[in-house]
């Protein structure tokens, strides 16, 4: 079950890359993002990331959006995103079918309402929601027409609906559904293939899957208290990634990745379109 040994502090925002066939997670209080038997260094927070092609990442760090050549470790800013605000850092994040790309922020030290979430599409960035103290579980509905996401402080997963032509929301978000009276908080998320919901269950050791109706499908443990966030991959897909965070604990395997097989098929992470 262990995909990766590496202990991040914490681990977040898997993408497996459906060209090179490889998978990318980040240690965002290291400041590093990582593949199997290699990383790369930076000097800010980065913790998300969308593949361009081949050899380049949109990753997305404390100042904003940068590209990343895998090959030579170089990076060229493409947008910036609360660059002027010291207290806060990129969080959740996940492209889109449009090719767009949705990036969450939150304070540093998880101030209270110090986050936002914006999307990144073809050169501007607009602001989607505000108010939001732990941005997480920004995916999207197989066939396009929503996108999901919560504030893990809050407790409730959202559902947005997205306009056809060009995926911007329509309308205000509803609650789809509501986990503010457990103790553990709802954190990464992604949607498989046939429009289940994944979602990383930070503080309670597991994976747990949503039918589109709410209804708990089923739930993969993992060694790692605190998961952090779900990614399929693998050749057809049907592996299951989770990234975890050994921040504030002591376990062997807290911090670490974990891969098993499960019985779903994943979606493809989109393209970004510059």
């Amino acid at each position: 079950m262990i995909y990766d040994a590496t202990q991040c502090a914490l681990g977040e925002g898997p993408l497996w890359h459906p060209e090179r066939g490889e998978l990318f997670w980040f240690d965002i209080l290291s400041k590093r993002l990582h593949i199997k038997d290699r990383h790369w260094q930076f000097d800010r927070y980065v913790s998300a990331a969308g593949w361009i092609d081949d050899d380049r990442l949109l990753v997305a760090d404390s100042i904003g959006l940068h590209i990343l050549d895998l090959a030579t470790g170089t990076t060229d800013q493409v947008a910036q995103i609360e660059a002027d605000n010291p207290l806060t850092r990129s969080n959740d994040g996940r492209a889109d079918p449009w090719g767009g790309f949705w990036i969450g922020t939150m304070g540093i030290n998880g101030e209270a309402k110090a986050g936002a979430i914006y999307r990144y599409y073809r050169g501007e960035v607009r602001t989607l929601f505000t108010d939001i103290t732990t941005t997480n579980a920004i995916c999207f509905s197989p066939d396009g027409t929503c996108a999901y996401f919560c504030d893990t402080r809050v407790g409730k997963i959202m559902r947005q609906k997205l306009a056809e032509k060009d995926g911007w929301p329509l309308g205000d978000p509803n609650v789809w559904l509501d986990f503010g009276d457990t103790s553990w908080g709802p954190d990464g998320a992604v949607i498989d293939a046939a429009g289940n919901f994944w979602n990383a269950q930070w503080g309670a050791n597991r994976v747990a899957c949503y039918a589109p109706d709410c209804t708990l499908t089923q739930t993969i443990a993992f060694p790692a208290v605190q998961t952090s966030c779900p990614a399929f991959g693998g050749p057809d897909f049907k592996t299951l990634f989770c990234t975890s965070a050994a921040v504030g604990l002591i376990g062997e395997d807290d911090g670490k990745t974990f891969a098993t097989s499960v019985d779903a098929i994943g979606q493809a992470e989109h393209q970004i379109i510059l």
